[in-house]
């Protein structure tokens, strides 16, 4: 039950935030996350309201205008080694569609626990 925020500076193609957005689901489903677990929004801001450092913290070479953060906030539980095949799979994906260089996106895992997710009519499905 992961939701996912990509923040990207204006302007940005439909097929370019489909593209990213396309390869983080695909990665969190070959995670095991249902396919029909698709919850996505994307902040698309001005430059003046998204301010990143270039170079931090040692990329191979300099964030461009098309840097992508992508917070993936999901349930507690995933271990290192499947947060890591995750980020390997969005790098890959990425890379194929919208053609981004891997050191040009970053990625947040935000752990929440399962009783903090009501999908509809307030229930809560796993608590």
């Amino acid at each position: 039950m992961p939701l996912i925020t990509l923040t990207v500076a204006k302007p940005k193609t439909s097929a370019f935030k489909s593209g990213v957005l396309a390869a983080v689901h695909a990665a969190l489903v070959a995670s095991g996350v249902p396919e029909k677990d698709r919850f996505h929004r994307v902040l698309e801001l001005d430059a003046d309201d998204f301010r990143y450092d270039g170079e931090y913290p040692d990329l191979t070479s300099s964030r461009s205008k098309d840097f992508v953060l992508i917070e993936i906030l999901l349930s507690v539980g995933r271990s290192v080694k499947v947060k890591r095949k995750i980020l390997a799979d969005i790098m890959a994906g990425v890379a194929r569609d919208p053609g981004l260089d891997p050191e040009h996106v970053m990625v947040v895992f935000k752990e929440t626990q399962w009783e903090n997710w009501a999908f509809g009519g307030g229930r809560q499905i796993h608590a």
